[in-house]
């Protein structure tokens, strides 16, 4: 009865629309804060992402206020971005769909041949639930149209990495000290602002904070470096810098953290945090390495192994059990139906998504797995970058196995992540039904969806999808 008043109200006003509003505690629709960090490894924060696997923590970095959002919230030990590089993860979390559906799989490729206009975006789906929605973009973008275009009010625009202070050269792994490193500081006081307007207007918000940290140069406060520098150094993790501007990064989040409260928002609002791929795997950047600084996950950033996959996420919010955890397999991609699903917005999303709501995982739902109409998780890197594996490949994941496949040679390695998350036991000869049943799988979707295939020379980068569709 009240929630039909309220629609009832906010209809006189012209302010509604037709679909349905979820109601919190204060008989308004969620708010949501998603905090993007930028080549943030799995354990390069100082929360365990797997509860009592050390390892998955950083031995050096500190994040105190990311521990708090943990303590509140719940924590994901197999948490993915949908590609190993920043771009290809951006544009899944937005739409849902994976890279190789997007047909856009690397950093520098052209997105012309996307609708960025037509497709329902996070921002575009929650004003379809409720018209007074306001969304804001603040910090890297990444992406082939403006935040205006996929529905952001407010934002910095189409920003690059080198709106945060990147430079391609040697100079990028060396320590700067400045006062605002990677714009933590005007990030967050545009964050902070945008939520005292939306509190003075009464308005649900959907806010991403979308940090150039911790990705290369390598910048950070006096205050911080100085902190870090006073701490003993870790076996894994030894570059004060990258800490320091790892913990800036962290008091980002606590100033937004203390905000919602600030503003009595906290009960209501969904506080999502994530990294839009792995770590890099060595610093300064090499080609070659002996041992990943993402260990125990096998090496990092631009390879579909684990080191390049997976992240650290925790998300907070109502409804969400304080302290917890979950095991299930989830990735960028579920962001949107996710945050449609808590916004009872489920039904305006199409049916050609490869993400599934995580609401019933959030919910703490035992033994749950992520609905998706795609029977698993298809990640693809078809081309030689020139580092790291530098081989054309993809992987496929379905329940704990993981399927790496090499597209030079046919190549197939099968790893059980539930026992082995570092990918140093091949299966493949022992279990070779279930290897040949998941590349066939891998495959037919590729097929499915006229992904980018790899051809000897094509790098992909520059190029429109539609320069190669006459090979495929």
């Amino acid at each position: 009865m009240m929630e039909r008043l309220l629609i009832l109200m906010l209809m006189c006003f012209g302010m509604c629309s037709c679909a349905s509003v979820v109601d919190n505690r204060n008989g308004q629709p969620p708010n949501f804060v998603l905090i993007l960090a930028d080549d943030q490894a799995w354990n390069g924060t100082s929360v365990e992402m797997e509860p009592g696997m050390k390892e998955s923590a950083s031995d050096f970095h500190q994040t105190p206020f990311l521990e708090k959002l943990a303590s509140q919230g719940i924590r994901f030990s197999n948490a993915r971005a949908a590609a190993p590089v920043c771009a290809p993860s951006r544009y899944s979390i937005q739409f849902g769909k994976s890279p190789a559906r997007l047909r856009l799989i690397r950093v520098g490729m052209d997105a012309s041949h996307i609708p960025h206009a037509e497709w329902q975006s996070i921002a575009k789906v929650l004003r379809s639930v409720d018209s007074t929605y306001v969304a804001a973009h603040f910090g890297k973008w990444g992406m082939g149209a403006s935040p205006e275009i996929l529905g952001y009010e407010v934002s910095d625009g189409a920003t690059r990495n080198m709106d945060g202070g990147f430079v391609n050269d040697k100079s990028q792994w060396e320590t700067t000290m400045t006062r605002d490193p990677k714009k933590v500081l005007e990030l967050t006081d545009r964050a902070t602002a945008f939520l005292d307007s939306c509190a003075a207007n009464s308005r649900p918000f959907y806010l991403q904070v979308s940090h150039y940290a911790v990705h290369s140069n390598i910048q950070t406060s006096d205050s911080s470096f100085a902190i870090m520098n006073s701490r003993p150094l870790g076996d894994r993790h030894r570059h004060v810098g990258f800490a320091g501007m790892t913990l800036d990064l962290d008091q980002s989040l606590g100033k937004i953290l203390d905000k919602l409260e600030e503003l009595g928002m906290s009960d209501d609002t969904y506080v999502i945090y994530m990294s839009d791929n792995g770590g890099v795997p060595n610093i300064p950047g090499a080609k070659k390495y002996e041992q990943s600084l993402n260990h125990p996950l096998q090496r990092g950033k631009w390879d579909a192994m684990e080191g390049g996959l997976r992240i650290p996420m925790v998300v907070a919010g109502p409804g969400i059990l304080p302290g917890s955890h979950s095991n299930a397999h989830v990735w960028g991609a579920d962001l949107l139906p996710t945050i449609a699903d808590l916004a009872n917005g489920l039904a305006l999303l199409p049916d050609s998504l490869d993400g599934g709501s995580m609401k019933p995982v959030l919910q703490g739902e035992k033994e749950v797995e992520v609905t998706r109409s795609v029977n698993g998780m298809a990640f693809h890197v078809p081309y030689r970058n020139k580092i790291a594996l530098n081989r054309p490949h993809s992987a496929w994941i379905s329940g704990n196995h993981k399927l790496l496949y090499f597209h030079d040679d046919g190549e197939v390695r099968l790893f059980d992540l539930a026992h082995d998350c570092g990918e140093t036991q091949n299966l493949a000869t022992a279990l070779p039904a279930r290897a040949e049943a998941m590349k066939k799988s891998l495959l037919s979707y590729l097929d499915e969806v006229n992904a980018p295939r790899w051809q000897e020379g094509i790098t992909w980068k520059g190029n429109p999808f539609s320069t190669y569709q006459s090979t495929h």
